[in-house]
């Protein structure tokens, strides 16, 4: 595998930025490691990092590069700060820069796939909202998306005064309830989507974001998507996530 920090300008953001990336490299003498390259354009993972992290962190906090390295997969994993995965009201445009701007660059720089069938996108706590909004909202672009210990209803949040400061920066004094914001307007309004990925949930029984996993899972069953849901004894915290990554490896369906 090659891991690749990358640094670049965007033209969205108005910044320079990063990225940091994970590219299949196919190897025969490596110990202790069984490397594969599937095709020249490669199966791409969008894996998204939570409220007090960055693109480093599921590099430093798991061991998600020798996961990947028998299945041919590419990661890339973006700089989104404490956007919330939105066009900040008071702060940038995080949400056109992660679904128009990041893939195109990606693609730009590295031989990723853009077939819907090879893209996958996934995250943990902020970065499972994110990933579970770009999916419902861009259904045509992932044909599976994941979110662990995800802030899924993140009206419950902003009203319980949860990071009040940061809420205030992302949506001003808006009311998020069923706007793009709201997962569980968005989960109802995809089921007009000709296509549509399939979903994994997971969150620990102890997570303090428990119950709101459970709301949403709820209202998924209600409608039509294809839902894998597991809950069982865990936390919100790096050790839970690096035995749910591997999980959410194992369900993508991934070309042989």
């Amino acid at each position: 595998m090659a891991l690749i920090q990358c640094q670049f300008y965007s033209e969205v953001l108005n910044l320079s930025t990063s990225m940091t990336v994970i590219l299949p490299q196919q190897t025969n003498s490596q110990i202790g490691m069984q490397n594969k390259k599937a095709g020249d354009k490669h199966q791409t993972l969008y894996l998204l990092h939570g409220l007090s992290d960055d693109d480093t962190i599921w590099t430093r906090r798991t061991s998600i590069e020798r996961y990947v390295a028998p299945l041919g997969l590419a990661v890339v994993m973006p700089q989104m700060h404490h956007s919330f995965y939105a066009d900040m009201k008071y702060g940038n445009q995080y949400w056109a820069f992660l679904t128009e701007e990041l893939p195109a660059v990606a693609r730009s720089f590295f031989p990723l796939s853009d077939e819907r069938e090879d893209n996958f996108v996934a995250g943990l706590s902020m970065g499972g909202y994110g990933a579970f909004k770009w999916a419902l909202s861009r259904p045509e672009q992932f044909s599976a998306a994941a979110s662990l210990s995800g802030v899924v209803d993140i009206e419950s949040r902003v009203k319980a005064g949860d990071r009040d400061r940061v809420f205030q920066l992302v949506f001003g004094d808006e009311d998020i309830s069923g706007t793009e914001h709201d997962l569980f307007k968005l989960i109802e309004k995809s089921q007009q989507a000709e296509q549509k990925p399939m979903l994994y949930q997971c969150c620990g029984i102890e997570d303090f974001l428990y119950e709101d996993n459970i709301r949403f899972k709820k209202a998924v069953e209600k409608t039509s998507y294809e839902l894998t849901a597991q809950f069982e004894a865990g936390e919100h915290e790096w050790g839970y996530w690096d035995r749910k990554i591997q999980d959410v490896l194992n369900w993508l369906p991934l070309k042989k």
